[in-house]
């Protein structure tokens, strides 16, 4: 493949750029227009507040991982986004994962035995699309470095 077909080449793997915004835009729609209506434990005034201001933080991240996601791979400022959103997602995993239940709902009794509960299913999402973000991160490397090559 030529450089300047690299540099055209669009990854598949950018699809994760609109896994974020699947996983986040629920959220950020309730969390600004009802946040009472979340299915969260003890929401007091003060939570509600720092609520509504991830929503706010939540619907601009997916506005600008659509606007990212049709920008060539090789961009410098989509990279830097995707690393932040990578750090983002892996980090939410970890807090979802040693959460205590704030989440009033289950699976079920089975699922409870084997430790799936609604905030770690959560936190397993946020896995995966911090990895989708790594793997595109490697994926696209070559497309990067050739874009450096041609400056």
């Amino acid at each position: 493949m030529s450089q300047q077909q690299m540099l055209a080449a669009r990854s598949p793997l950018a699809v994760v750029f609109l896994m974020h915004i699947a996983i986040e835009v629920p959220l950020a729609i309730q969390g600004l227009m009802s946040p009472t209506s979340l299915p969260f434990l003890q929401l007091n005034n003060t939570t509600l507040v720092l609520l509504k201001l991830y929503a706010a933080l939540a619907a601009g991240t997916c506005a600008a991982a659509l606007l990212c996601f049709s920008l060539p791979e090789f961009l410098p400022g989509k990279r830097a986004f995707a690393m932040g959103l990578c750090f983002y997602h892996v980090t939410c995993s970890t807090i979802l994962y040693n959460a205590p239940r704030f989440i009033p709902h289950t699976f079920g009794a089975f699922a409870e035995s084997i430790r799936a509960t609604p905030e770690v299913v959560w936190g397993t999402v946020h896995g995966l699309v911090g990895l989708g973000f790594a793997v595109w991160w490697q994926a696209t490397i070559q497309m990067a470095a050739a874009a450096r090559k041609t400056q």
